[in-house]
């Protein structure tokens, strides 16, 4: 019985020993690649040449500040001058002034020493209101007083801060009876 197990482990052990000399397909692989490598060129491009750089002397020392704090009050004051098409803020508000412009209503016109006048009523209370006059929270100027409305020129600040101004209308309301 030793001897037959001696017998298969020698069997076994050259088995193994055979089949590590063998192939197993990697002959036609290796011939795949070595063939590959002889026809692939390689092509590096050539390096371009760095840029030149050449220095600029900065001559921004002789320019003014932009940080200076009287240039700064210098350009405000010549903005505030140059702003003559925005509203006056230093003017005295007018008693329609302190209502929205949608809240106001027109309810009429008289007419003295030959000058039309329109009747506008805020809050049950009735106000008289003449062309150069101001109305609404919105700087509005009456520019025209008719027997069907006031024309009303308003000024406001656009998205850019920059003030616009727009017409508006404020028509006459028909008594409800």
């Amino acid at each position: 019985m030793m001897f037959n197990k001696l017998k298969i482990l020698l069997i076994l052990v050259i088995t193994i020993l055979v089949s590590a000399c063998g192939d197993n397909g990697t002959s036609e692989l290796t011939e795949w690649m070595a063939g590959v490598k002889k026809e692939t060129k390689l092509s590096i491009p050539k390096l371009m040449p760095p840029k030149v750089f050449v220095p600029v002397a900065y001559t921004g020392k002789d320019d003014l500040d932009p940080f200076n704090s009287a240039k700064l009050l210098a350009v405000l004051a010549r903005m505030k001058a140059d702003s003559s098409h925005g509203p006056d803020m230093d003017r005295r508000k007018e008693a329609l002034e302190s209502f929205p412009l949608d809240s106001l209503k027109m309810v009429g016109t008289i007419e003295k020493a030959g000058l039309k006048q329109a009747l506008v009523q805020a809050d049950k209370t009735v106000y008289q209101a003449r062309i150069g006059g101001y109305v609404g929270q919105n700087f509005g100027l009456i520019t025209g007083i008719s027997d069907d409305g006031i024309d009303i020129k308003e000024t406001v600040q656009d998205a850019a801060g920059e003030w616009v101004e727009r017409k508006v209308k404020l028509e006459l309301q028909e008594s409800q009876k």
